[in-house]
């Protein structure tokens, strides 16, 4: 196991850290990853599950994780065409860690709304 208080990443590129977020990093990547751990999703139902986001941005964020062999695009030949999204058995390897990032969030929403808040009003 490596010592992680002594390890060093003076090549940001080769981080192992710097290299997940850059994969799950951007304010949608996270999301649209947690959301597909259920099962696969429709274009427009994923918009629903996150209606602060634009189709143009929802787009960009899943060609990202699709180019990166995280999520697989179905595209069904039916009229009007059908297109799901799922995780791909690499992109399962995520859900340890997105699960990690729900439980910190759920523990620690209210500190950070508060120090938010608190900033907010300086």
């Amino acid at each position: 196991m490596k010592d992680f208080k002594t390890e060093k990443c003076p090549d940001t590129a080769a981080c192992p850290v710097a290299i997940t977020v850059d994969v799950i990093g951007g304010k949608w990547k996270g999301i649209i990853l947690y959301n597909l751990i259920s099962g696969p999703k429709r274009f427009n139902e994923l918009g629903k599950l996150m209606p602060y986001t634009t189709k143009r941005m929802l787009t960009l964020q899943l060609r990202e994780l699709e180019q990166d062999g995280m999520v697989y695009r179905e595209i069904y030949r039916e009229i009007p065409p059908k297109v799901e999204y799922a995780l791909t058995a690499f992109g399962e390897t995520l859900k340890p860690i997105i699960y990690l990032m729900r439980d910190w969030g759920d523990r620690y929403e209210n500190e950070i709304l508060m120090k938010r808040k608190t900033s907010e009003n300086l």
